[in-house]
């Protein structure tokens, strides 16, 4: 059905009711496994699939905190696409007769979506918690279906609440302060004492840094109230941060800063999603290439260790482009993946993600929105390098410097001016007001000297000295991944028999052999 909307121009018209078709078809279902692995946690989805399903469940798991090594992923286990035409797949599957899509209702086609994650806490251990795993259970239900979900502590003690059960309030109100631009030291100090000026609270913020270019997003409220900011006020803020910011670049360096008056807590968008929609905005292909060139002098060996190899075959029997990562395995690596993939406009039909040692291996079968793959090299080359830009920008690189201590207002600002001061440079930072009344700050700086060479031990006691006893100042030398194994776990890098056996799975070959099993991989599951 279409509509007219003058002008000659016409819009396909679909039913409001449509969106919920394939969730009253499929209702959704979570099983959370503690039985059939020795040293994780399965956790079990089934639910109709829809665009962006896949970055959902994956975002509630690493929002708690929990680590994902190994996942496998059907979007159409139970029905196949077949050009225009949605048939079962089924061992008499010709038997069955197909039935006909409209190319209107293509992208609503997909009505099973399949996947079992393999997951730990940050300590390498299986979820106990029946909080916990109550949670995943509701909050992995997605859309009408979703209720019940409570807040929950993580296994690193932060308080984790579902946005559904958000209240909009003045105290959820907040405004947001969007900053993209030249990774200069001491601009983050510099934006933050402005917040000062103008006597309003930090209540969080998060800075990532690639490439000799910045993020960062920062989210504050009036004082003492912390509702957000209006008026008269609001457009004095933003003139005095354009200023701030301008200050920092040339006339010819491309910046910008958004302030956003109002932002409820319950419909903000994922901070990190953010962050990334905002670097792969400012980051032009071109521009990106000359960038590599000028950071790659300061940072190749760095960067050698850390890069991700991407590589997308063009097409395969069946239609779909095949994308296979190798990268140094992290956490919220998949998150950092899907979010990219997504937003970029491309569905995930399936997918395996797996730890081999400190390697992941990833490997998704993709198609545009529209249902084609990736047709062209130029297509090919620009989604592989916003992948590898993707994994890259969470990387920080310098000393991790640990801040925990009473909040108060200007404490960023302090902390980020005695960096300065000390001629640091901060390449990564998240922090944000902890407990029931925010009354504890708690985060972590990446920084490093201007210069390139490694903080020493004597700027850090200084550092530590002019921040002031009551801030709580703590270097953290401990690798961030892999995680400590236990006993009768096998050590990273060590191969065992079967090993080389393993490495050589793949899905490629999984579905070009043998498409119509892949559903069964998944075993039973029971809501």
């Amino acid at each position: 059905m279409e509509r007219h909307y003058g002008y000659g121009e016409y819009r396909p018209y679909f039913d409001p009711e449509y969106d919920s078709l394939t969730e009253r078809i499929n209702p959704p279902s979570v099983c959370v496994d503690n039985e059939s692995c020795d040293n994780c946690t399965l956790v079990k989805v089934d639910s109709a699939n829809k665009h962006g399903i896949l970055l959902e469940m994956v975002q509630v798991l690493t929002d708690l905190d929990l680590v994902i090594s190994k996942s496998n992923i059907s979007s159409d286990g139970r029905w196949f696409m077949d050009g225009t035409s949605l048939y079962p797949v089924h061992t008499h599957a010709a038997l069955i007769r197909h039935v006909s899509i409209p190319l209107a209702f293509r992208r609503y086609s997909l009505l099973s979506s399949l996947v079992m994650f393999h997951v730990t806490d940050q300590f390498g251990r299986k979820l106990s918690d029946g909080s916990l795993i109550s949670y995943i259970e509701q909050s992995l239900i997605s859309g009408r279906a979703r209720s019940g979900a409570r807040p929950v502590k993580t296994c690193l003690g932060r308080t984790v609440v579902p946005r559904d059960a958000m209240v909009a309030s003045p105290s959820s109100e907040h405004t947001a302060i969007e900053l993209t631009g030249a990774d200069r030291p001491g601009l983050l100090s510099e934006l933050l004492a402005v917040l000062v000026e103008h006597d309003y609270s930090v209540v969080s913020a998060q800075a990532w840094t690639l490439d000799s270019r910045a993020a960062c997003i920062v989210y504050i409220g009036e004082h003492p109230t912390g509702g957000a900011v209006h008026g008269k006020r609001l457009a004095e803020l933003e003139e005095k941060l354009d200023h701030v910011v301008a200050a920092h670049h040339s006339p010819c360096e491309r910046w910008q800063v958004r302030v956003h008056a109002v932002v409820s807590a319950a419909s903000q968008i994922h901070t990190e999603r953010r962050l990334h929609q905002m670097m792969h905005e400012d980051m032009k292909l071109e521009e990106r290439e000359e960038a590599e060139e000028e950071a790659g002098r300061k940072n190749r060996a760095a960067a050698q260790k850390m890069a991700a190899k991407v590589s997308i075959d063009g097409s395969t029997e069946k239609g779909y482009s095949v994308v296979s990562i190798r990268s140094k395995d992290r956490p919220k690596l998949l998150f950092d993946t899907v979010c990219t993939l997504t937003d970029m406009n491309y569905v995930v039909f399936h997918a395996t993600v797996s730890s081999q040692g400190a390697l992941a291996v990833q490997e998704y079968f993709i198609r545009r929105m529209d249902g084609h793959p990736l047709d062209s090299e130029a297509e090919r080359r620009r989604v592989s390098r916003c992948l590898v830009a993707a994994i890259e920008r969470r990387v920080s690189h310098g000393l991790r410097l640990n801040v925990c201590t009473h909040n108060r207002v200007g404490l960023l600002s302090d902390v980020t001016r005695v960096f300065r001061e000390h001629g640091l440079s901060v390449t990564g930072a998240e922090i944000g007001a902890r407990g029931e009344k925010g009354e504890r700050a708690e985060g972590t700086f990446y920084v490093a000297e201007a210069s390139g060479a490694e903080v020493d031990d004597r700027t850090v006691d200084s550092v530590r000295e002019h921040v002031g006893g009551t801030v709580a100042l703590e270097v953290d030398n401990s690798p961030c991944w892999p995680l400590p194994r236990r006993n009768s776990e096998p050590a990273l890098g060590r191969r065992g028999p079967n090993t080389e056996e393993r490495a050589r799975f793949s899905l490629g070959n999984l579905f070009r052999s043998h498409f119509g099993r892949l559903s069964h991989n998944f075993g039973s599951i029971k809501s």
